[in-house]
């Protein structure tokens, strides 16, 4: 079992909007782009993020050996409650979350 960053090439978070964050794992190459989105579950990612699996969305894009999620941000972006302006905090969470090995 590893963290998620060290099996892959990086992993970034942003805004989709002022209502949406988008958290983008990019792979780098196919064995890698299979490997994470096998050991990578929905389900967990949405209990990461504390969301209904309903409401995140997953999209696995094969050809650039991205896998992408997005969801709903807490508050909307730059309210009085908005501690992550750009969205770029949501990666961490992900990048540390542990996956089984190859």
């Amino acid at each position: 079992m590893a963290e998620l960053q060290s099996h892959v090439v990086k992993v970034r978070s942003k805004n989709a909007g002022p209502f949406w964050v988008t958290v983008d794992v990019f792979c780098g190459d196919a064995a890698r782009f299979a490997h994470v989105c096998r050991a990578l579950e929905t389900a967990a990612v949405a209990q990461l993020y504390q969301q209904p699996v309903q409401l995140l969305k997953r999209f696995d894009i094969a050809e650039l050996f991205v896998v992408k999620f997005s969801f709903p941000r807490p508050v909307v972006q730059g309210s009085r409650e908005d501690r992550d302006m750009h969205g770029a905090q949501w990666a961490a969470l992900l990048a540390e979350m542990v996956i089984a090995e190859r």
